[in-house]
């Protein structure tokens, strides 16, 4: 199988390459890079003190479930460009990385055409890291712990459209309920997309999975890059959610319906 995967370059755009590169005889990797000391250098977020804050929080909880930055596996290829170049690129500087069977983007800028034609003729699926449509954007997790909806924390596993997190669903997934700190609680989401799209693939049923349309009529924010800034993220850091607090908002919530994932088998993946 060989499979494309359009993502940055943080930690846990990496462990998905490694995972992918476990079942796949060649994983091409088109990183959209940014910096990954955030809030320390002006780049996709600027640099503040409330920036840097949060994002050694980020940071701290994204080593904690992924480890840290590092080279991929032997059978990864890898082209490197800026954030925002990947929808300026020619098709054919992107050959071979077109040819694959499986297509995935995790975390990469908003893709227009040709590209984005391209890719969901292919079937393309999208991580979006938020449950859709309740959450759709940029930051859906960060949005869903300020609203004190941890219940809707967690990803959507859908097809590649046109439209921002708008394709139809193949499934949801949660985080584990647990007393844990909040941003550690959002890498987990991470981890729990990924373990899902991986299960799917090692089943060979990911691009046979039924589809559910989004219902619009649920939606709860619908947030752009610029809705995340200091006074919001300042907001959040200064209620000081504890491992226990977010535990107990958890249990008292009721989780929407969701779009289960295919099944993990006994002892994991």
């Amino acid at each position: 199988m060989r499979l494309t995967l359009f993502t940055a370059n943080n930690p846990r755009h990496l462990a998905l390459a490694e995972r992918l590169a476990e079942v796949a005889e060649t994983v091409h990797v088109v990183h959209e890079a940014v910096t990954v000391f955030p809030g320390m250098v002006d780049d996709f977020f600027r640099k503040t003190p409330v920036m840097q804050a949060y994002f050694e929080r980020v940071v701290a909880a994204e080593r904690e479930v992924f480890g840290r930055p590092r080279f991929l596996p032997a059978n990864v290829r890898q082209l490197v460009m800026r954030t925002g170049d990947l929808s300026l690129a020619p098709l054919d500087l992107l050959e071979p990385a077109l040819e694959a069977d499986v297509f995935i983007v995790f975390g990469a800028s908003y893709i227009r055409p040709p590209l984005v034609d391209r890719l969901i003729a292919g079937r393309a699926v999208n991580i979006h890291m938020g449950l859709s449509p309740w959450y759709r954007g940029s930051s859906c997790n960060f949005w869903a712990l300020y609203d004190g909806r941890p219940e809707l924390v967690g990803a959507t596993i859908h097809r590649l459209s046109r439209g921002l997190d708008s394709g139809a669903m193949l499934f949801h997934v949660r985080p584990p309920v647990e007393a844990v700190d909040p941003f550690v609680f959002g890498m987990k989401a991470v981890r729990a997309a990924q373990d899902g799209l991986v299960q799917a693939l090692k089943g060979g049923e990911l691009l046979d999975l039924p589809t559910v349309p989004q219902d619009r009529s649920l939606e709860v924010r619908y947030t752009k890059n610029r809705d995340f800034n200091d006074a919001a993220a300042g907001a959040w850091l200064a209620r000081g959610l504890t491992p226990d607090g977010l535990l107990a908002q958890l249990q008292t919530a009721t989780p929407p319906h969701l779009i289960a994932p295919p099944a993990v088998p006994p002892g994991g993946l």
